[in-house]
């Protein structure tokens, strides 16, 4: 029998290639987004759709109501949560000029900001509540509380594997909240959920020529990675992410599908472990 996942932010960046690998291996795919099927354009080089994504199917919910999306979790063999956030709005506006530097990027870089009630303590199928005044969906919020209440909601219906699309480290230009919200994340699942084989993915830069503006992004990263390399890693304290090698969307993609098919994984899969998955899956596909 076909495995069956599930892939909330399916439509997303890395959420569209998890979804097509599934579907080369014949997985039953669902993925789950506020908006469906992707807009096409924005996550590969051609506006239409790819003759693999009719055998998706393009679930709406809200990740921050999981009355919307438990149901499609019945069955399922394993749920990927891949939805986090890289800025928050208030930071997106100062890159923007839509506000001011000194009022957005006080709040950006403040050392807390609300995330949801804690979502250990929900009842079953609640939903999140974001504690920030004007709602804003914060890194507590999106990176930590959803991956944890999509993981106790996966518990819930005795979904056997789940796997949260964690990050490498944080960056310097970014809040040390990305990172930290992220690690918080991991260690709840892990320590709270004990029924599920928890996989933790740690990618560094996602990238892809679909996306020109990933590449010189990466060329940099790579050269950053290969100078820390020489150096015996003296950089990475410093510059988190910004040295740690980047790794091409697809490839991130096929490893965290094989991860879910080899039943040995678990815990925190980094970056030479997301590389030799990829070269397993890409063994399997040759025989």
């Amino acid at each position: 029998m076909a495995k069956r996942i599930v892939v909330c932010g399916g439509n997303g960046f890395l959420g569209t290639r998890i979804c097509r690998v599934a579907v080369a291996r014949g997985w039953d795919v669902t993925s789950i987004s506020r908006s469906g099927e992707p807009a096409w354009s924005s996550v590969t080089s051609s506006p239409n759709p790819p003759p693999w994504s009719a055998s998706v199917s393009w679930q709406k919910a809200d990740i921050l109501k999981p009355s919307t999306y438990k149901p499609l979790l019945k069955g399922a063999d394993a749920v990927v949560h891949s939805m986090g956030i890289l800025l928050e709005a208030d930071y997106k506006g100062v890159v923007s000029g839509k506000e001011s530097i000194v009022s957005g990027l006080k709040r950006a870089f403040s050392a807390t900001k609300g995330g949801s009630q804690n979502p250990l303590e929900r009842k079953e199928g609640e939903e999140l509540r974001p504690q920030e005044r004007d709602g804003q969906l914060t890194y507590e919020l999106m990176n930590r509380d959803s991956a944890i209440t999509l993981a106790q909601e996966s518990s819930y219906e005795d979904v056997p594997s789940f796997v949260f699309i964690s990050a490498a480290a944080g960056a310097p230009m970014l809040p040390k909240r990305y990172i930290t919200t992220k690690r918080d994340a991991e260690s709840t699942i892990a320590s709270s959920l004990p029924k599920l084989r928890s996989i933790f993915i740690r990618p560094g830069f996602l990238y892809d020529s679909s996306r020109m503006f990933t590449m010189p992004i990466a060329f940099a990263g790579s050269v950053g990675n290969m100078v820390n390399s020489m150096i015996g890693g003296r950089l990475t304290w410093l510059a988190g992410a910004a040295v740690e090698k980047p790794l091409k969307a697809d490839l991130v993609a096929e490893a965290v599908v094989e991860a879910i098919e080899d039943e040995s994984m678990k815990g925190v899969i980094d970056t030479d472990k997301i590389e030799a998955l990829a070269t397993k899956a890409w063994r399997r596909g040759m025989l």
